[in-house]
């Protein structure tokens, strides 16, 4: 008995109307120029979900939003109003309301749309999905970013390190430079103090649990003192002191103007976890792209009288003896 579970048959005819349908909402996406966002224009949505009129379409387009704003989101970031000429209308009507929507707001008007219609129940699936795939999109290279500023920071710490070393010759120097650098950046609260607040595991720095932007700041601040002490020729521990103090103040300046307390901010999730994570993705992206399908030609079969692998021609694969 076979325990591969088999892909249900789909009808041909179904199958046709899946991929025009497909078809046709891929090619309704439209590009804001100068953000590169996508967004669909109701109007054209419309005419794809099989609605004839639009005043029933706006009727699905204000539950929507009722459904965008109950979900906590601001409507005005999805359901966009908009005034268009057309070109029969130019001449007699001004213009036509018209909405510009983003996926999920195209998510939202196909779950309050009229699911007994195909184009509809077609709609919600490929929206989730595409909604899903975006969430989990920018979820990854939110990751990414944190883990690469992670170890951008490591590098700045490192040559800090280095040239404190150099300069001071003093082992202890680095830890004293940075600790003051901390407490500048967080308003005079000491790194100690800040691995309390964000619960840093005892042995374990306080960068591994920071957010990804106090994280760039601290690398901000490093990269602006280690040219300093080369272009200044800085070489005493209290120079070097007074510099990275002033870097960590007025970064911390910098991100006061935009209302951001670094020692406010909530902790982030252990840096070296989301690391494993993203190894673990990478290694399962890697065997589903061996998993898909090769051409016939090229898939690999055994012959079981000498156990060796050739091709669907039956040309031996590897090389020839």
């Amino acid at each position: 008995m076979s325990l591969v579970r088999k892909t249900p048959r789909i009808d041909p005819m179904k199958r046709e109307l899946i991929s025009k349908l497909a078809q046709k909402l891929e090619k309704l996406v439209h590009k804001e120029t100068s953000t590169g966002t996508e967004f669909w224009l109701a109007r054209d949505l419309q005419q794809v979900l099989g609605y004839v009129r639009w005043s029933n379409f706006e009727k699905v387009i204000q539950k929507s939003i009722m459904s965008c704003e109950l979900a906590g989101n601001a409507a005005d970031d999805h359901f966009l109003p908009i005034d268009k000429i057309e070109e029969i209308a130019k001449k007699t009507s001004p213009s036509v309301c018209d909405f510009a929507l983003t996926r999920y707001a195209c998510y939202l008007v196909a779950q309050n749309a009229n699911s007994a219609k195909e184009a509809v129940a077609f709609a919600q699936s490929y929206f989730a999905l595409q909604t899903r795939r975006q969430e989990i999109i920018e979820s990854r290279l939110a990751d990414q970013e944190r883990v690469d500023a992670r170890r951008k920071l490591s590098q700045s710490e490192k040559v800090l390190s280095g040239l404190i070393y150099e300069h001071v010759e003093n082992e202890g120097g680095f830890r004293r430079i940075r600790t003051k650098g901390d407490q500048a950046l967080f308003g005079g609260v000491t790194t100690r103090q800040m691995k309390r607040r964000l619960h840093t595991p005892k042995g374990r720095a306080l960068a591994d649990f920071l957010p990804t932007i106090t994280i760039k700041a601290k690398d901000f601040a490093n990269e602006i003192t280690n040219f300093s002490i080369k272009r200044d020729y800085l070489h005493t521990e209290a120079q070097i002191t007074r510099e990275h103090i002033k870097n960590n103040r007025e970064i911390r300046k910098l991100l006061g103007r935009r209302k951001i307390k670094p020692e406010e901010l909530p902790p982030a999730e252990d840096v070296k976890k989301v690391e494993k994570r993203l190894i673990v993705e990478e290694k399962s992206l890697s065997q589903e792209a061996k998993m898909i399908e090769a051409p016939k030609d090229q898939q690999l079969i055994f012959d079981p009288r000498d156990h060796s692998a050739k091709g669907r021609n039956g040309k031996q694969n590897g090389k020839p003896k």
